[in-house]
């Protein structure tokens, strides 16, 4: 055969088997999570398969990404939304319809070079430390009371398609790691932002990234519960691994490192779905993974709920229930080198019956996943997406008075003078201290938010060597919008003793529109700085001595970026800030649950001469 008929034939084959698995793909994501809307039922409002087939993937995407089912699109990855899209539509679509990123973003086209202030600081993974603090000592940062005014935005960051930037970065030799909920994960220089490499992963990317500095291995998790190892100098996949077959199973939370094994929080997306009468609820059982970090390979898997879920009947509109299910873990796991332990806050049951270790935070062994103790702090919170007031139906919910109080933040551990504590903030708005050595008994408590399904306490305290430093949500939903004057505040908490420190409000919203108080953002703490950023877009710096607001930047706006992704900024909600040396980091534009405003940026600031 001719070489020229030889390669046509190649890149024909290969178009079509390309086209062949995003079709049997886009089988699979539909009856997942569409099938249950898109029936051919009179009384559903949603258009079926046979209407669907009518449109064009350009229609469907559109869809997704910028109109009615945009709250859809934004949970699906590039590959996920066009893979539906083609399904859908039984058309083959058209790549020249994204934006591609412009070739000049490319450090190897750039003709900005990055330079090496930041080479031999680093913020890495979730926490900042395995202990998940979210604490940058004076050491490494050069952000203090006396400069923070000087801190000037420095160049901005495009995520293409997304409509959500939360992923915690990693700073480390020089670069700053990143994903999107898109599926990308980028390598980029820390002084310019222009792009060393880029890796598509198979689902978006939500969880914070950890690297190991020995081997320069940078490691990921996405919303298919896949994690990944790849070559952080080059961008070179090494392995990949499954963790959990639910198909509804997700990470949201950090991995970390510790003596060869990777250790992997397990959550899933099934206690929405519960929310239509229609679906079998639920299966899902939360747990942790650890993989061998070299090839990952399972070493152990521990769930939460000890038994698999059990037919229990139909519900009332003849739909097979299951239970028990849920306590998934939403949050990174704490690292204990001292006890050789690993700690995780779970999230709620999603049916009956409710499991023991729901609401709870749970201690394991490092090495073998046993339980060695665990601590209940909500029971019978069985909560799924039909409970609230709002839903439509109520036939997949086991309890309408659970509050939903998760841990949806990672527990900390933190060292006073009285010995080490467990620090454990909850949904309910309730911040606890544990003892470790006595197995996670309660050394203090202290209610500083009224707590709800949205927070209390969302994604994270963070703690210095003194202090607890608190965001609260605290959101007040009105119908199905947030009250742009209520919630929010900052609040520091003495260590030892939980006594409150200092509380600053969040400022009020005024006229500004897509506004909101709550602050459901991790914390993050450098020097004598604390920042925290809000639904309303904002980032502030705090004092950590008064709790005085002594820095704030809107986030909330259009950016001509680096890479030439259009682009712009939103609620700030997930994950805390990342600094390093003169640098601060931060996403914005958030979609999900309390973010009201969505956006697709990544921004460096740094402190000006």
């Amino acid at each position: 055969m001719h070489l020229s008929l030889r390669i046509f034939v190649s890149l024909t084959l290969s178009f079509f088997a390309t086209h062949l698995v995003l079709a049997q793909d886009g089988a699979k994501l539909f009856n997942t999570f569409c099938a249950t809307c898109h029936v051919e039922d009179a009384q559903s409002r949603a258009p079926n398969l046979n209407l669907l087939r009518q449109l064009n993937p350009e229609n469907v995407l559109s869809a997704l990404e910028k109109g009615s089912m945009i709250k859809v699109g934004a949970e699906r990855s590039r590959k996920e939304r066009i893979a539906l899209a083609e399904y859908l539509t039984g058309k083959p679509y058209d790549p020249q319809h994204h934006d591609p990123i412009n070739q000049d973003a490319f450090c190897s086209n750039s003709t900005t070079r990055g330079g090496t202030s930041q080479k031999n600081l680093s913020w890495n993974n979730w926490g900042a430390n395995n202990e998940n603090t979210r604490y940058q000592s004076e050491k490494n940062s050069a952000l203090n009371l006396n400069n923070v005014e000087r801190l000037n935005l420095k160049w901005s960051f495009g995520f293409p398609g997304a409509a959500s930037a939360s992923t915690q970065a990693v700073i480390n030799s020089g670069r700053v790691y990143v994903g999107s909920w898109e599926g990308d994960v980028f390598s980029l220089d820390a002084q310019t932002g222009c792009i060393h490499w880029r890796v598509e992963a198979e689902a978006g990317v939500r969880a914070g990234l950890v690297i190991d500095d020995q081997t320069q291995t940078v490691y990921f998790a996405d919303l298919a519960a896949n994690v990944y190892a790849v070559d952080a100098k080059k961008g070179k996949v090494l392995w990949k691994s499954k963790v959990d077959d639910h198909p509804l199973a997700r990470i949201s939370g950090g991995p970390k490192l510790y003596k060869g094994l990777i250790y992997i929080p397990v959550s899933s997306r099934e206690e929405s779905m519960a929310g239509d009468p229609r679906y079998p609820c639920c299966k899902f059982r939360g747990s942790v993974v650890a993989l061998k970090q070299n090839n990952g390979s399972q070493v152990w898997k521990t769930y939460m709920i000890d038994v698999a879920a059990q037919s229990k009947g139909a519900n009332e509109l003849g739909v097979q229930s299951y239970g028990p299910s849920g306590a998934a873990i939403w949050n990174s796991p704490a690292i204990d080198t001292k006890r050789n332990a690993l700690y995780v806050g779970t999230g709620n049951s999603y049916t009956s019956p409710n499991a023991t270790l729901s609401d709870a935070i749970v201690s394991m062994d490092l090495k073998n996943g046993k339980i060695l103790w665990s601590q209940q702090f909500t029971s019978n919170d069985m909560w799924n997406g039909s409970c609230p007031e709002t839903a439509l139906n109520h036939s997949n919910c086991a309890n309408l008075e659970a509050p939903d109080f998760d841990f949806s933040a990672p527990p900390m551990i933190v060292h006073t003078t009285e010995g080490d504590r467990i620090i454990a903030s909850q949904k309910s708005g309730v911040v606890y201290s544990l003892d470790p050595d006595k197995k996670g008994s309660v050394v203090w408590q202290k209610k500083i938010g009224v707590g709800g399904t949205s927070g209390g306490i969302m994604f994270g305290s963070s703690a210095d060597n003194q202090a607890i430093y608190s965001a609260l949500s605290d959101a007040v939903r009105v119908g199905n919008k947030l009250d742009p004057n209520s919630g929010g505040g900052l609040v520091a908490l003495d260590q030892k003793t939980g006594q409150e420190l200092w509380r600053t409000a969040h400022p009020p919203c005024g006229e500004r529109k897509l506004c909101s108080q709550a602050q459901t953002a991790a914390v993050s703490v450098s020097g004598d700085l604390v920042f925290s950023g809000s639904i309303d877009g904002f980032l502030r710096a705090y004092s950590t001595k008064t709790g005085e607001i002594v820095w704030s930047y809107d986030t909330a706006k259009p950016y001509t970026t680096v890479n030439g992704v259009k682009a712009k900024g939103g609620s700030i909600s997930d994950a805390g800030v990342a600094v390093a040396g003169s640098m601060l980091f931060t996403n914005s534009g958030y979609s999900h649950h309390s973010g009201i405003n969505p956006g697709n940026v990544f921004l460096a600031f740094e402190l000006s001469k």
